[in-house]
Formats: C-alpha cells, sequence, structure tokens
C-alpha cells in the first residue's frame, strides 16, 4: 500500500454519492439515488450543481422509483431549478419519469436485480444502464466507478477518466496495478481522487503538493 495513495484518498477521495448525500449500501433506494445522480451527471453541467440537484431531489421525497414516478413533472422542474440544474431542466423531468418507469417495468423498482442480471460482467452492467435514456458511456463509468464500492464484485474498475489522473499523479494506469495501492475497501475512493485530478488542475496541485 502506499503512503502516499493512502493519503489521497483520506485528503481528496469523496465520491460524488458522498457528495450528494448518499451513504451508499446495496439497498433499492441507495442504488436508485445514485442512478438519478448519475442521469444528472451525464448531462454537460458542472458536476457541482448536478450533486446539488441530486441533494434537492432526495430532499423531496422522492428516493425510489414509485415515489419518482408520485411527483408530477413540473413538481421535478421545480425542485431541479433549485439545485441550479435550470439549463437542462425540462427535459431531464421527462427523463427521470422515464428512468423510474424503467427501473419499476424491468427490475421491479430494485437495481440490484440489475446486478444479478449482469452477474460479475462490468461491461454488461454499462449496458443495462445505458438503457435509461439520457445515460451514455460516460455516464456508465460514471455509476460504475461508484457503485464497485458495494458491488464489489466489479471492483477493480477504471475508465479513461480515471486512468488519466491516475497518471497525472504518477500512479499505475490500469486497475489490477493501481488496485495494489490501496486497500480494496478504499479503492473506489482513490478513483474518485483520481477523477478530481483529472477535472482539476486546482486539484491536482494541491495533491502534489500534499504528496
Amino acid at each position: 500500500m502506499s503512503n502516499k495513495s493512502a493519503r489521497w484518498v483520506k485528503e481528496f477521495g469523496t465520491t460524488y454519492a458522498e457528495d450528494a448525500g448518499i451513504v451508499l449500501r446495496d439497498k433499492p433506494s441507495p442504488l436508485w439515488r445514485l442512478l438519478v445522480l448519475t442521469l444528472l451527471l451525464s448531462k454537460r453541467i458542472d458536476a457541482d450543481i448536478a450533486v446539488r440537484s441530486a441533494r434537492e431531489l432526495s430532499r423531496a421525497g422522492w428516493r425510489t422509483p414509485r415515489r419518482m414516478l408520485d411527483s408530477t413533472w413540473q413538481q421535478r422542474v421545480d425542485t431541479l431549478g433549485r439545485g441550479g440544474y435550470r439549463r437542462y431542466d425540462e427535459s431531464t423531468s421527462t427523463r427521470l419519469a422515464e428512468a423510474a418507469q424503467l427501473v419499476i417495468d424491468r427490475w421491479r423498482g430494485d437495481l440490484r436485480r440489475l446486478h444479478d442480471e449482469a452477474g460479475s460482467d462490468a461491461n454488461r452492467v454499462a449496458s443495462l444502464v445505458q438503457e435509461v435514456k439520457g445515460i451514455g458511456p460516460v455516464g456508465a463509468a460514471i455509476f460504475l466507478r461508484e457503485v464497485q464500492g458495494v458491488w464489489t464484485d466489479l471492483s477493480p474498475f477504471v475508465d479513461e477518466l480515471a486512468a488519466e489522473g491516475a497518471r497525472l499523479l504518477g500512479l499505475p494506469t490500469t486497475a489490477s496495478r493501481l488496485a495494489r495501492e490501496v486497500p480494496p475497501q478504499d479503492f473506489h475512493r482513490l478513483v474518485a481522487a483520481c477523477v478530481r485530478a483529472a477535472l482539476d488542475d486546482r486539484t491536482l496541485e494541491a495533491m502534489m503538493s500534499a504528496s
């Protein structure tokens, strides 16, 4: 285990789910909330806005697909607006209802069934997640980066963005070698830190200074 990587995990390894107030567990509600966050992050919009908007949706009580469908289109638009998600609020309001209906129809409201369907195949998980309108390859990678913390059979997973962050930090860029840097339970946090380094020069500078 690398002391440098352990420090980065501690100081910079906060996941998007944690930022959104999601205590990620292998349970229907937090997995649904992660899918919602993934959908919001999939748009070309600031991640902080997506995270705030995910918090607002949870605060409104729409923490399950059924609860989401109980809301109106306008309620969702207004709630997204409170999070600052104004550019895509109307289209995303529609997408959220479509996602909820898909999860109910396909996996009976429980994304653990998606995991069961895919098995330990990360590519299959990515393919199934992309059945949600509005989530493409980038969104599927976000979902996998985060969910590997609880669906540990998918770990270690590293996408191109995380690999680029690892390269900038002087870390191995392949999943198997990067996984040697930290204990298994911290790997998803190291990936999160690598992503932050890739996305923000100031974070990268702070991480290099901290090392």
